[in-house]
């Protein structure tokens, strides 16, 4: 994702209350790996704040997406491409017609880390099915899915062959929208009505998470974002009986106050957004009701975690620092805090109450 994780001014002391930040830390709990049957009390996904890491394909972060995988986050990132100029979906920051990462395409769990890289969409989705069979009772992971150009229907890389990629790789890893809706009419309902599963619950899923991407947003000639297609998309599956094929959650993106699905002007695909994902900076400062998004149960993804006055490195800050600006937005409702923290996987692995 665009200029997500740059490093910002480090050093800087939090400024809330020691009785603040004692009482925060005291709510900080660590994702256990393989977490056991939820007891009756146990709040639901919508309840908890993890974190997340930014473009985790990168092989300056980590050498093989399985220690991605590895790290503890319960978010990590994919930057995806699927323009005429380039073969199938390639996963790549900057190069839009290739691949250039950290995924080798495993096989099986025992091929894990020792394949050329480089791979495209289908290669990282083989590495986590792997690494999933592998560890299958593994923490619930958001991949965040940034479409940098958008879906490309022509060339066989639009919504329902997105869907049959991950279907067809993860199968019953992933957790589908409707997984989520069961009864309700649309997935605004069900998580209204509290329909997201704990996170025990979810032991060995993926979620997957989309965005339109940075040169979407900025072509234009391209009047069918990624967000608005892919929720048009759920909302004819679940008219046609057939919401059991869609294999991901589109998210409202950039920060703004009020209900920013309003933006859509079909009123019917509004219902089917229930991610929302900005600058976390923006959330914190332009007066936006945040706990709109968490009485509500929706999935509120905070970026740039690190840029929040004051202002922490944006790689490695001390551990004080990345936890508290975690439990600081925690407090302000993110369901997630993301930042490029990869060299602190004690606050990777951590998850706090929400609010």
């Amino acid at each position: 994702m665009g200029n997500s994780g740059r490093t910002a001014s480090g050093g800087a002391r939090h400024t809330r209350t020691v009785a603040v930040a004692a009482a925060a830390a005291a709510l900080w709990v660590t994702a256990a790996e393989g977490a056991s049957p939820a007891a009756a009390a146990e709040p639901s996904y919508a309840a908890t704040t993890g974190v997340g890491v930014h473009n985790a394909y990168e092989k300056a972060k980590y050498p093989y997406f399985a220690d991605a995988l590895d790290s503890g986050a319960s978010l990590l990132e994919l930057d995806v491409w699927t323009n005429a100029f380039g073969a199938g979906w390639r996963v790549s920051h900057s190069n839009p017609l290739g691949n250039d990462n950290n995924c080798e395409n495993a096989a099986t769990p025992a091929e894990l880390r020792t394949k050329a890289r480089d791979q495209s969409l289908a290669g990282c989705l083989a590495d986590m099915k792997a690494w999933h069979d592998a560890h299958p009772g593994h923490r619930p992971i958001v991949i965040k899915t940034e479409m940098k150009d958008g879906f490309y229907g022509k060339s066989g890389r639009g919504p329902d062959d997105l869907d049959a990629l991950l279907s067809g790789t993860l199968g019953d890893a992933l957790l589908r929208p409707a997984d989520v809706v069961g009864d309700h009419p649309d997935l605004d309902a069900a998580v209204q009505a509290g329909a997201w599963p704990s996170r025990s619950a979810l032991a060995g899923k993926f979620i997957v998470e989309l965005i339109p991407g940075t040169v979407e947003e900025n072509n234009p000639l391209d009047t069918l974002w990624t967000d608005r297609e892919y929720a048009t998309h759920l909302r004819d599956l679940a008219a046609a009986g057939q919401l059991r094929r869609a294999a991901a959650f589109p998210a409202v993106h950039n920060a703004a106050a009020g209900d920013p699905r309003t933006r859509y002007q079909d009123t019917a695909i509004r219902p089917w957004f229930v991610f929302f994902d900005g600058d976390a900076s923006a959330y914190v400062t332009q007066n936006i009701d945040t706990a709109w998004y968490d009485t509500r149960h929706y999935i509120l993804i905070m970026t740039d975690a690190q840029n929040v006055a004051p202002a922490i490195d944006g790689t490695s800050p001390t551990e004080a620092q990345a936890r508290a600006r975690v439990n600081d937005l925690a407090a302000r409702h993110a369901s997630f805090a993301t930042a490029d923290w990869y060299p602190l996987p004690s606050v990777l692995s951590a998850v706090v109450p929400r609010g």
